[in-house]
């Protein structure tokens, strides 16, 4: 086979797939699984993968196995082999959704010589009746897809990818052609070594995804955000991604209440459904597909515009494969991602329990990723750096960094000051470590190795760790300070870090500090106790005509004027001008009830200045909540209705009392009527009932809890005033 002329392959080329041009190394790669020789290939998302197997499997005798993890995916390769072929036999899966005589006529199909790839789960190979099955053919080679899952290193380590050299072994050798679009230097000689493929040729493709714009965002309003860019990119394709099931299916849901086609897919959902909501993405029935970033979504779309990640990944490689389902045809790809330290620590948490080897790679694996998202430099320079590749441009002009580039400062006597103290403690050592050692923070590990008697302990003190670590990246991505492939994350000094240090070295460094997110989760619960961005308004005229309205309907009712609105509500009405009452309803703390008794002046006053002043309404900002699907309000309510103890509620819904004030509050002040009176008898004083509410009613200026301790006194505790506030705004604002 290895004979083959030009004309042939460009020939063979043509008549399966319609191209006369092959992409990349794609061509190079062909040729060397044709000559029967095993292989290894790092290609990039989009860069065409699949065909480095297909192709030649067309050409050569007998079958290629092809092993794959994704039933899906499986599912939407074999489909589109059919699509170029004369034979529907010509490509076929074998897994658990096939029933008995699916598998039956597989076989028959492969026996009769009509199959060329036959494709299998790593689960599915290791069968006894397909081992058997499989001796009987002869197999033109095996190729290993997303084979990052034997690594645990990998972002989606697989356990039984790891059984595939001895199952290949059982059925019959024949080359072995691996495939990836992500790899680490760590990963690829991981898989190397578990498929003992180390004399394996190498073709790596540039990871630069030219076209693809990454940003991060803090994530404050993440959900507003999201349907407010979805909005101003209507008809466009997009994957948005979350951590959890549940966030999953809120969202999406959230999502279709406000008008857009969205559909959820997560490894809970029956097989059929998950199906179902892929084809429907592929046909373009909708527009989004929200997924777990743990399942991944066999989905071979050129035209995704847009992936969002509304919860950070737990590693960079796995970020880099999400993110690079975005415009595989070369057209637009925005990679936009919410950060918060939050989720970090969250994502921390979960990995408690596992064993220890487990953790520490896990941990390691997520400081890549939070020094990426807290990283001022330029993005695609990090992210190709982390896979092994040098990206020349100090500014790629298409990442938020660059777009936006932060002060830069001098940087040389700090780089000088990181890499002796690096030095000094010698290799073997982490960078939190080198920070710590920076900082002048004796942790007992540094005590056991004496490293806090050194001189140069803590001469880093004046900076905190967040700078520290920006320096250490620096170094890593100048080449100054080599990390350890072998023993993730040790870092050591490189020959060119000693030049910089020797006598004379050194040369010119620009540093740029990190962001600093605030550490602020999601609003997606507006209407809470309190409530308000403590943002002010975003449109100070409006506020003051709002705030003048506000003292007039509340001298009518013969009521304080934050029993009509609150503050936070008149903010939020700068920030949506909401002109219908239903537009009202989705205002911080403003539900139906309220809307309905108070909100038509409101809405005709900003309806008349929107006209006036030629105001664009971010209307796509405003964003329609979903039922509370716990039932929590519904049920609060009906049990205050039947006079249940508040314990008893709390108990009952697993909340704590605070968080039942929370809620009960969050009801009253969007307009429902409770009638407390039952509690409040039993907990608080008559004299001491009549005093707040006289508070409230004569001398506050706001509903401000804090400020009605401070002017009642002692005597008078916070859960007292608290209960009597809600009977208060209850009795006179609903």
């Amino acid at each position: 086979m290895s004979q083959h002329p030009t004309d042939i392959l460009y020939e063979s080329l043509k008549r399966h797939f319609g191209f006369s041009q092959f992409k990349g190394n794609q061509e190079e790669v062909i040729r060397n699984v044709l000559a029967g020789n095993d292989t290894f290939v790092l290609m990039p998302t989009g860069g065409g993968k699949s065909l480095c197997y297909q192709l030649p499997a067309l050409m050569m005798d007998g079958v290629a196995i092809v092993i794959s993890p994704l039933i899906a995916l499986m599912k939407n390769q074999v489909d589109s082999m059919r699509t170029f072929s004369m034979e529907d036999g010509v490509a076929h899966f074998l897994n658990s959704s096939l029933n008995k005589s699916a598998v039956q006529r597989v076989r028959e199909d492969v026996l009769a010589g009509k199959t060329k790839l036959l494709y299998f789960a790593p689960e599915s190979l290791t069968k006894e009746e397909n081992v058997e099955f499989l001796r009987r053919i002869k197999i033109s080679f095996y190729a290993i897809d997303e084979a990052h899952c034997i690594s645990e290193w990998g972002h989606d380590f697989r356990p039984e990818y790891r059984r595939i050299r001895p199952i290949i072994a059982e059925i019959g050798q024949a080359p072995v052609i691996a495939l990836t679009a992500t790899a680490t230097p760590k990963v690829q000689l991981d898989i190397q070594k578990n498929l003992g493929m180390q004399d394996a040729k190498v073709f790596k493709s540039s990871f630069n995804r030219a076209n693809l714009y990454y940003e991060v965002r803090p994530k404050v309003g993440a959900t507003k955000e999201i349907i407010k860019y979805i909005k101003q990119n209507p008809g466009k394709s997009g994957i948005i991604y979350c951590l959890s099931r549940k966030k999953v299916e809120e969202l999406a849901e959230l999502l279709v209440v406000n008008g857009i086609k969205a559909l959820p897919y997560h490894a809970g959902i029956d097989a059929a459904t998950r199906a179902a909501n892929q084809d429907k993405f592929l046909m373009e029935e909708v527009d989004v597909i929200v997924a777990t970033i743990a399942f991944g979504m066999g989905i071979d779309k050129p035209d995704v515009r847009y992936v969002i990640h509304y919860d950070i990944p737990k590693s960079l490689e796995g970020y880099y494969q999400e993110t690079g389902r975005a415009g595989r045809d070369g057209g637009e790809g925005r990679c936009i991602t919410f950060y918060s330290y939050k989720d970090i620590q969250k994502l921390e948490k979960f990995m408690q329990g596992k064993p220890v080897a487990e953790q520490e790679i896990g941990k390691l694996l997520l400081q890549e990723t939070v020094s990426y998202a807290e990283s001022a430099m330029c993005r695609r320079r990090m992210l190709l750096h982390y896979f092994g590749e040098q990206y020349g441009a100090e500014n790629c002009g298409c990442c938020d960094n660059c777009c936006n580039p932060r002060e830069e400062f001098e940087g040389r006597e700090f780089m000088r000051l990181m890499l002796e103290t690096l030095d000094a403690i010698g290799p073997g050592f982490k960078a939190d470590y080198l920070e710590a050692m920076l900082l002048g923070k004796a942790t007992n590990l540094i005590k056991s190795y004496k490293h806090h008697k050194l001189e140069l302990f803590g001469a880093g003190a004046d900076h905190d760790a967040q700078f520290w670590s920006a320096v250490i990246r620096q170094g890593q991505i100048l080449g100054l300070v080599d990390k350890d492939i072998e023993n993730y994350g040790l870092l050591s000094i490189s020959e060119a870090g000693r030049a910089f240090i020797a006598p004379g070295g050194g040369y010119s460094v620009k540093l740029v500090s990190d962001h600093r997110y605030e550490d602020t989760d999601d609003d997606d619960s507006l209407a809470t106790h309190g409530g308000g961005r403590g943002g002010g308004a975003a449109d100070p005229v409006l506020f003051a005509m709002l705030d003048e309205l506000r003292r007039e309907v509340a001298k009518k009712n013969n009521l304080p004027p934050f029993v009509i609105f609150s503050e936070p509500s008149l903010e939020d009405m700068t920030i949506q001008y909401p002109v219908t009452l239903e537009e009202m309803q989705n205002i911080t703390g403003v539900g139906a009830g309220k809307a309905k008794r108070y909100g038509q002046p409101f809405i005709e006053l900003i309806g008349r200045y929107v006209e006036e002043n030629n105001i664009e309404r971010p209307q796509e900002m405003v964003v329609k909540s979903v039922v509370n699907k716990s039932g929590n309000k519904v049920f609060i309510i009906q049990s205050i209705d039947r006079k249940m103890d508040f314990e008893d509620i709390a108990d009952a819904r697993g909340l704590s009392m605070e968080e039942l004030m929370d809620e009960i509050e969050a009801i009253v002040g969007s307009g429902t009527r409770l009638n407390i009176d039952y509690y409040i008898a039993e907990m608080v004083d008559e004299d001491k009932v009549l005093d707040i509410i006289d508070y409230f009613t004569e001398e506050a200026q706001t509903d401000s809890v804090e400020e009605a301790v401070r002017e009642l006194g002692a005597d008078y505790t916070e859960e007292e005033i608290r209960l009597v506030r809600v009977k208060f705004l209850s009795e006179a604002g609903n």
